[in-house]
């Protein structure tokens, strides 16, 4: 028997189970969490509550990874929404509003992050015969430094049990322990940083207005050039009727836990729409805050022995502030990236899982020099200062953003990088450069690009 085993049953842990099962005979699953049977939070996903986009890149590697399953489909039957990056948003950015254009290249999936995994989980599960979760602790890896052979199990009941594999893939989140089980093996001297900028999330779920059924996502972002902390607002559509609404601020900006704070920090951002929304919506739940949020990445693919039959994806092996909506997506693109290299690659060969490393590191590059650029810009942030490359690079996206707020080649090609579809190399073509350069070609919105319905609809909604 060809075994794998996956630690951790999240969303990159079962995408992780789909692309190994063609090259395994069975894949197992290692869960300490015990699993809902229906879309709902689980004690050991801390970010679960708040709001989640799944960006047209994850979604696409998703497509990739189950090509038996219409993942979208699946998940628009859920309860999911799609929504246009290009007409179905409005986003007020540090350079103004975002124009509306109604071509249609751009899509994400909004809904509750327990429907994503549970949707997710149970397309793998029902649809792959040779993947299985089992409910128990990892507690260490078997093997040597020069190769990881199972791990040590600790069930619920009974004693600690070893499981033997070929392969072991750690996609157990930000509490990964995997720093310590390889210094259990023989390898240290791992290199990790992490970029603070104290964001804390704060969400509260409300009932979507009668009548607001199409009205377009809703986001304040935060201006990282202000030399204040940063603060931000955003209402997602999710399933049944409700809206998402998550805020989040830097260190010094923090939003308050208490329904009353709640409203007037997003009445106090730089425009009041969300505040407006939601004044007179029914709260359905309290007020979550979540302070698990800095920038954290372990630089596995540059240890110099690395293990054969160990791999690291996924928050095991960099988080990225979820202000910026890249997590997910980038765990689907690392799990494609497992699932070419099974493809070419015998995965119990020499060298399989560095290259496995190194190949999704350089999905961590793309979302950490994003997240990361922007971060340390705020106040007070621990982890580093802005280089002179830092401040260049972020001159350049400053003015990239500008001409995006009313250029739709500008736009197009930031979508395409932030949506995770492009590399960052997507930004300096010619044209982009041109766009950019050359600065918006339309006048700047002093107002939301909304429709005539849709300003009926917010009358209706404010106080």
């Amino acid at each position: 028997m060809r075994t794998a085993v996956v630690i951790g049953a999240g969303l990159g842990g079962v995408l992780a189970a789909a692309a190994l099962s063609p090259a395994h005979d069975e894949v197992i699953v290692v869960e300490n969490d015990e699993l809902p049977d229906r879309p709902d939070h689980r004690r050991g996903l801390p970010q679960g509550r708040h709001a989640h986009l799944l960006m047209p890149g994850g979604l696409d590697a998703m497509e990739e990874l189950l090509p038996r399953q219409d993942v979208r489909e699946h998940l628009l039957a859920a309860g999911a929404h799609e929504i246009s990056l290009s007409a179905g948003m409005l986003a007020l950015s540090s350079e103004g509003w975002f124009r509306r254009w109604t071509r249609d290249e751009h899509h994400m999936i909004t809904c509750s992050r327990a429907l994503l995994d549970w949707a997710v989980r149970g397309l793998v599960l029902d649809g792959l015969d040779n993947v299985t979760v089992r409910r128990a602790k990892v507690t260490d890896l078997l093997g040597s430094r020069h190769r990881v052979t199972g791990v040590r199990l600790d069930g619920p009941a009974g004693g600690p049990e070893e499981l033997p594999a070929e392969l072991v893939v750690d996609v157990s989140g930000r509490g990964s322990r995997i720093v310590t089980w390889l210094a259990g093996i023989g390898v240290s001297g791992i290199e990790e940083r992490s970029v603070d900028s104290g964001l804390v999330n704060a969400t509260r779920i409300y009932r979507r207005p009668p009548g607001a059924e199409s009205f377009p996502l809703t986001v304040i972002q935060a201006d990282p050039y202000a030399g204040l902390p940063g603060r931000s607002a955003v209402i997602v559509p999710i399933e049944d009727g409700r809206w998402m609404v998550s805020l989040a601020g830097t260190r010094g900006g923090e939003p308050p836990a208490d329904p009353d704070g709640f409203l007037r920090y997003t009445l106090d951002l730089p425009h009041g729409i969300v505040g407006r929304l939601i004044a007179n919506a029914e709260p359905l739940t309290d007020v979550f805050v979540s302070r698990s949020t800095s920038n954290s990445r372990r630089y596995l693919e540059k240890t110099p022995s690395w293990p054969d039959g160990l791999v690291v994806l996924g928050d095991a092996l960099a988080t990225f502030n979820p202000a910026y909506g890249q997590g997910m997506s980038v765990v689907a693109l690392e799990a494609l990236t497992l699932r070419r290299e099974s493809t070419r690659t015998d995965p119990r060969s020499p060298g399989y899982a560095r290259a496995v490393q190194r190949a999704a590191a350089k999905h961590v590059d793309a979302a950490w020099n994003m997240a990361v650029g922007q971060d340390i810009l705020y106040p007070e942030v621990r982890g580093g200062a802005p280089t002179t490359t830092d401040r260049l690079a972020g001159r350049y996206t400053r003015r990239l953003v500008r001409a995006a707020t009313r250029s739709y080649p500008a736009a197009s090609a930031l979508w395409d990088v932030t949506g995770l579809k492009a590399g960052p190399t997507r930004l300096l073509r010619p044209g982009v450069v041109l766009a950019t350069l050359n600065g918006p070609s339309l006048p700047r919105l002093t107002e939301p690009p909304l429709t005539p319905a849709e300003r009926k609809i917010l009358g209706g909604l404010q106080p």
